[in-house]
């Protein structure tokens, strides 16, 4: 104990700014694998990883193994190569999102400010409508990442965004209900689209059974992709937006316009949020 204690002291007298600058890049970069893989089952896996190499260091630092020590040093090598392929779609997701940096705040470059906004407020008409019939329903709303591959899947639209065309493709029993109706700029551009399904472990803890394939459906091209996946539950009526392998549920149309327009309008919302915030009085609340 008493040798252990002056190795800690022994590193913290050599420790120096430096030093420190190490540790907390070391420190950043298990984060940022830990919150790419949580709330996956990847998550599992590393877990139980992480507890055989505890186990594994433990037993042979405390006991004289030298068969178990060999077959450690044989397989680590081995798991260098085999880690890759393991978590090879978080690492792809990682290395997606790193290629999407910076492009969010370049929104009004791509997609001019008024076609946009007719969209969203499309969009918001039909989800509220659909809701309110219990009518379900899955909006894909393409941002920088393109889609062509799940436009191939479906049934080519290529027409101008309506409430009204969105409720007729949506309506139960159609030839276009089944499957996701991809958005980009103002054009529905195909109908009954196969999205991914999510592997994330997001919905399978959630306690309610409401969230079928419309959700995972969201979830998977969210995390996939940049766009956002805006779903009606047939069973109940409510609305959710999928984003970056999260999904919000139990959104009102107000609510449901407030995030679209943040998604594409950053600037617009963080301005709005400013002025909520520091000047509340000019902002009164809807239910005073």
């Amino acid at each position: 104990m008493t040798e252990f204690l002056n190795n800690i002291l022994f590193i913290f007298q050599r420790l120096n700014w430096l030093g420190i600058i190490d540790i907390l890049l070391v420190a950043l970069i298990f984060f940022g694998v830990l919150y790419l893989v949580r709330d996956t089952q990847a998550m599992i896996l590393l877990r139980g990883i992480i507890v055989i190499l505890v186990l594994v260091a433990l037993l042979t630092s405390l006991v004289n193994l030298p068969a178990l020590s060999w077959l450690i040093r044989t397989v680590l090598p081995a798991m260098v190569v085999a880690i890759p392929v393991i978590f090879a779609p978080e690492l792809r997701r990682a290395l997606e999102r790193i290629g999407r940096a910076g492009t969010f705040f370049r929104a009004s470059s791509k997609t001019a400010g008024q076609e946009i906004q007719q969209t969203i407020q499309a969009v918001v008409a039909a989800a509220a409508r659909l809701s309110a019939r219990q009518h379900g329903a899955l909006i894909i709303m393409e941002r920088f990442d393109h889609l062509d591959e799940y436009i191939r899947t479906g049934v080519m639209i290529q027409s101008e965004v309506t409430p009204e065309l969105l409720m007729q493709i949506f309506y139960p029993n159609t030839p276009l209900h089944d499957g996701a109706v991809i958005i980009s700029g103002n054009k529905i551009f195909a109908a009954a689209c196969v999205m991914p399904l999510s592997s994330s472990g997001i919905l399978t803890r959630s306690p309610e059974r409401q969230m079928g394939l419309r959700h995972r459906a969201a979830l998977g091209i969210s995390e996939v992709s940049d766009s956002i996946a805006v779903v009606v539950s047939e069973e109940t009526g409510a609305i959710a937006i999928a984003h970056a392998g999260r999904i919000i549920r139990r959104l009102d149309v107000e609510r449901l316009e407030n995030i679209l327009v943040a998604f594409y309008n950053p600037d617009k919302a963080r301005k709005e949020n400013f002025f909520q915030r520091h000047f509340p009085y000019l902002f009164p609340h809807k239910d005073e």
